[in-house]
């Protein structure tokens, strides 16, 4: 496959420079960020670079005054400054390039939330913009190739996922995912500080793949780790600011028995996922296949919604009774609810208690008969 795929983040980006922000990309290592850059900067002239796995690069950008950044960055009209979370308080470094108000096109990357990066919690609100890149979407890929062909390949992207290299190279996939686990994932997150049972973060970073699509308890999960509540929270909120997983809440409003605290955890990428388990086996061999279409429709939606700046509120719903809906998606006081179905079967239906409590919503069971329009912008 040709490796020149447009990406969707790239038309929003171009809209949003002219703000004069020091714009930040952040995401998931080998999605595609670099490339990016590269994409936007194209044709432009003394592009003055950072790349911050490189110690001598992290070196003259930590500790500078604003002055000292100022004369670093002197007359450069484009600015990056790639993989970023490696710079130690990288928000105030930020902070006072966007405090400079230089007439340059800055552009920042990173594989984690830039705050982890930071012994000074350095607010920067207002002078940064950030955005999200994901794993390719199957909205980029189909729009590259065709829908037709992406359909065909709906079951491999349920077990690989849609990292670039691996959809460049499916021929590697298992090869490439092991790598990305292996080398990034677990790599980069054990270098942050705060890591005391490397042990206990992989074997939690197994026992959440191995739950994917339900509802996760952490007393039941610092059980069978043999660590405390807290320790589980704080690797948890640590794979989540480092694009493994995401958390969903549970949705309460009126009723009494309604699931308060509960929460969902799934994956940014299938492929990941599954090598985690290090479980590639096909569809017909699987008794998870309903957790993989439930992740799949979950992190592309997540996706699409993040490209089109749509700013809805995802929730799952459950009772105490058990009755439960996979997804809601509240905007503007509007809620949505959606089944998600790897086989079309019997019509699906509200909980007659929920639709007594939530009268106007509406809900549509995703297939791969109809997921297109709920993936797509």
């Amino acid at each position: 496959m040709d490796t020149n795929i447009r990406r969707i983040l790239a038309n929003r980006l171009e809209t949003i420079f002219s703000l004069n922000k020091v714009v930040v990309i952040l995401g998931p290592r080998q999605v595609g960020k670099t490339t990016l850059l590269h994409q936007l900067t194209a044709g432009a002239d003394n592009v003055l670079s950072f790349d911050c796995d490189n110690y001598d690069d992290r070196l003259l950008l930590e500790n500078r005054t604003k002055t000292e950044l100022a004369t670093l960055i002197g007359k450069s009209p484009v600015v990056i400054i790639d993989e970023a979370q490696r710079v130690r308080n990288i928000g105030l470094t930020l902070k006072m390039i966007g405090d400079l108000h230089l007439d340059a096109r800055i552009l920042v990357t990173g594989s984690s939330s830039l705050q982890l990066s930071d012994d000074i919690n350095e607010p920067a609100t207002g002078r940064l913009l950030e955005f999200t890149l994901f794993p390719f979407s199957l909205q980029e890929i189909a729009e590259h190739t065709s829908w037709r062909d992406e359909k065909r390949l709906l079951q491999q992207r349920m077990i690989y996922g849609a990292y670039p290299e691996v959809v460049m190279n499916s021929e590697h996939a298992q090869l490439l995912l092991l790598n990305i686990v292996n080398s990034y994932l677990y790599k980069d997150i054990l270098e942050y500080k705060g890591i005391k049972k490397p042990d206990v973060l992989r074997k939690l970073v197994v026992a959440l793949a191995l739950q994917l699509g339900s509802e996760v308890s952490y007393n039941e999960l610092s059980n069978m780790l043999g660590v405390d509540k807290e320790t589980v929270e704080n690797y948890i909120d640590l794979l989540e600011k480092c694009f493994v997983i995401f958390r969903m809440d549970s949705f309460s409003r009126n009723l009494r028995n309604e699931i308060r605290k509960g929460k969902k955890i799934y994956f940014y990428d299938n492929g990941v996922r599954n090598a985690i388990i290090n479980n590639f086996a096909s569809l017909e061999m699987r008794n998870d296949v309903g957790a993989l279409w439930e992740n799949l429709m979950m992190i592309e939606r997540k996706k699409r919604n993040a490209y089109s700046a749509n700013y809805a509120t995802q929730y799952f719903w459950r009772t105490q009774r058990q009755q439960e809906i996979d997804m809601l998606e509240e905007k503007d006081g509007v809620i949505t609810a959606y089944e998600f179905k790897w086989k079309a079967g019997k019509q699906v239906s509200l909980p007659q208690v929920f639709r007594e409590a939530y009268p106007n919503t509406t809900l549509t069971t995703i297939t791969p008969d109809n997921y297109q329009q709920f993936v797509c912008i």
